[in-house]
């Protein structure tokens, strides 16, 4: 009897997705055809990713559409073996809160110098934004991008866990234990670690070990700044030890006026302690928020805290956009706005009037 034998080779992949945002849609018009904006990157199938948006289509053959692409931007771009991936790509609607209006999946391979990027997909301007896809001036993509793994070599069996030094530092913050240091704010005490706290800011660092350390009383310190409230406090530490925002990022609704409030406060604390990278946050978070209800309290903010960004990019640029500016001009916010921060009402002014 003959013996028959049998083996299989099926394809395997890795998928993951990434949604890019884009606020301020409509000042991005204009920039030209074959110019792009470029998402942050994120990882798929052991390779780093973009996705990239064309306001202006990406080629004069488009220059009518909006255009959108990947591209691989990994470091270690293959030379042996190409990269064989599939790639889907869709818009979000404000109206049914879903991602529709996709492009059908896309089979392409990178492996030549001129292959890195890939546009695969435009949409007739008009159709999309006339179709709900640019409500509130803001367009978001999704692309699923799927790596097919090479079936020469085999996964990984030793692959090292997901690094959980975030956790370890919430939990040391969480059970004070071997805390060196206690803050007093609005009556509420917060022990921490002086070592961690240093590493995270100049300010604290200073304070802690530098030339104004507390010498009065050795390992505790009270905040006397009155802008600083205990909340505020909890969540900055929280920050300094997690590099994420508290549960109240997720607690409220977008645009909730208890959310954007401890936002703003946690700006100022960021700018207080020199925790530039929190301060970052705050802001990219504020630039989302901005309507006509809340652009001048935001302008103010960044003018006070110097958040160029924020201030010059973001709320002047969002007001010069506005069809009518006069409420915003007359508002009773425009008024305190001269008399706190004459510079930047000077600066928007001047903005308006194509100075």
């Amino acid at each position: 009897m003959a013996i028959v034998s049998a083996s299989r080779c099926a394809a395997e992949t890795e998928q993951g997705a990434h949604v890019f945002e884009i606020t301020g849609y409509s000042l991005h018009r204009g920039i030209g055809v074959g110019r792009f904006l470029r998402s942050a990157t994120f990882a798929v199938g052991g390779h780093d990713w973009s996705v990239l948006l064309y306001p202006d289509g990406a080629d004069e053959h488009r220059r009518d559409c909006i255009s959108v692409g990947v591209e691989l931007m990994s470091a270690n771009r293959p030379t042996a073996l190409p990269v064989r991936a599939t790639s889907s790509l869709c818009f979000f609607h404000r109206a049914t809160r879903m991602f529709s209006w996709s492009s059908p999946p896309a089979k392409f391979t990178f492996g030549r110098p001129t292959s890195w990027r890939h546009c695969f997909f435009s949409v007739r301007r008009s159709l999309l934004e006339g179709s709900g896809y640019t409500a509130g001036d803001r367009v978001m993509i999704k692309c699923v991008v799927a790596v097919v793994k090479d079936p020469g070599i085999p996964p990984s069996v030793h692959a090292p866990p997901p690094s959980d030094i975030k956790e370890h530092l919430r939990t040391l913050l969480e059970s004070k234990e071997h805390a060196d240091v206690t803050f007093e704010v609005g009556g509420e005490e917060f022990p921490a670690h002086r070592l961690v706290l240093a590493m995270q800011s100049p300010v604290f660092k200073a304070q802690l070990y530098g030339l104004t350390k507390e010498e009065d009383t050795p390992g505790r310190i009270v905040v006397r700044d009155i802008d600083i409230e205990p909340s505020v406090f909890r969540a900055l530490l929280h920050f300094i030890y997690t590099d994420s925002l508290p549960s109240m990022e997720n607690g409220h609704p977008p645009g909730d006026d208890t959310k954007d409030m401890m936002i703003q406060h946690l700006l100022a604390a960021a700018d207080r302690y020199a925790v530039q990278r929190l301060k970052s946050v705050c802001e990219s978070i504020l630039c989302k928020g901005i309507d006509t209800r809340s652009v001048l309290t935001t302008l103010g903010l960044a003018d006070r805290h110097n958040c160029t960004g924020l201030k010059a990019d973001a709320c002047i640029q969002f007001i010069v956009s506005l069809r009518k500016t006069d409420d915003v001009v007359a508002s009773q916010g425009h008024s305190q706005l001269k008399r706190t921060c004459p510079v930047a009402s000077v600066e928007t002014w001047e903005k308006l009037n194509g100075a």
